[in-house]
Formats: structure tokens, sequence, C-alpha cells
């Protein structure tokens, strides 16, 4: 089996743009702007054998606030400048789906297509649901925390300062179970 990493999209590979202290969505591809270091953290975790998944919730489709081909540009922006594999998109609003963060159907159905391993796969999030799906779906989560003012994830995850800083941590933990692995 393969492992992975999924990516939340807002605040981890694109810069999230922040009304009262909590993160929000660009309002369109071209205020779409790629976080610093993304491309050469996501090619240092394609190197070393990731599939790459970005999880996100739009709801603001469903509310009517957003289009849905306006999230599809934006996608495909980052499609174009990032090696992803996939992004898989809950459109909903409200905790009817089992896709939308902080329920982990997105991570788990994505593991199914993709035939991965998620005892061996990552969740790197900005936010306490990105966090949450992960647990909840079985794999180790890394919080990159930017500050917002809003609910903090609990229970076990690695803290980091940027994508770039999750890619190192993602390879030291790969590094550490090789070498426990190797030992045992």
């Amino acid at each position: 089996m393969t492992r992975a990493v999924f990516l939340d999209r807002d605040g981890v590979l694109n810069e999230a743009v922040l009304r009262d202290g909590k993160p929000h969505p660009p309002a369109n591809a071209e205020a779409m702007t790629i976080v610093e270091g993304a491309a050469e953290a996501l090619s240092r975790l394609r190197e070393r054998g990731f599939r790459l998944i970005v999880i996100t919730n739009q709801p603001d489709v469903a509310r009517g606030t957003q289009r849905r081909e306006v999230v599809e540009a934006m996608n495909e922006k980052l499609r174009a400048a990032l090696p992803v594999d996939e992004i898989v998109v809950c459109w909903h609003d409200g905790d009817d789906c089992d896709c939308r963060k902080p329920k982990p159907g997105a991570l788990l159905d994505a593991a199914r297509r993709h035939g991965l391993d998620l005892s061996q796969s990552f969740m790197v999030g900005d936010r306490w649901r990105d966090i949450e799906a992960g647990q909840r779906a079985g794999v180790t989560c890394l919080f990159i925390d930017r500050g917002y003012r809003e609910r903090q994830p609990e229970g076990a995850f690695v803290r980091v300062d940027s994508i770039l800083g999750a890619a190192e941590e993602i390879l030291k933990i790969v590094s550490r179970r090789t070498q426990s692995a190797a030992i045992s």
C-alpha cells in the first residue's frame, strides 16, 4: 500500500484571507497566492513516494456566496503550480455529509480510491477541523499554527510554522519509523 500526505488548501497551500482573525478562501484564482515554500515542500514529499491529496471544505458554494466554477478555477491554478494527485472538495454546508471536515469521509474515500495505508499517512492543516478529520481517519497530523482567533485543535498533533516545516517534520517522522522498524 501507498502512503499519502493529505493537505488542506486555504491557509496551507495558498494564502488565506484573514477577516476578524479568521481565515477565508481568496475571492478567485487571480487573487490566489501560493504560499512560500509549497512547491519545494510538495516536491520533497513526492520524491519520497507520497501521494499528495488536497482535502478542502468549500461551503460558500452551498451558501450561494461563491460560484462552483470559481472554486474549480482556483483548484486548476493549484494543480498547475503544485504536484498534487487529486483535489477533493466538499461543497456542502452544515454537518449532514460525511465529506465535510472534521468528519473523515473525504480522507477515507481517497484512501480507498488510491489504495493508501492510513497508518503511514499524514494530514497537514491550519484549522482544528483539518486536524480532527485526520485524527478520525487514523493519520499523523501536523498543524500549521497561523495564530487564528478561533478554536485550536486538541489531541495528538505536531505543531509546525509552515508547509515547508510540515514536510521536514514528516520526513523526520518517516526516518524515525524506518529506523525503528529496522531495529525491531
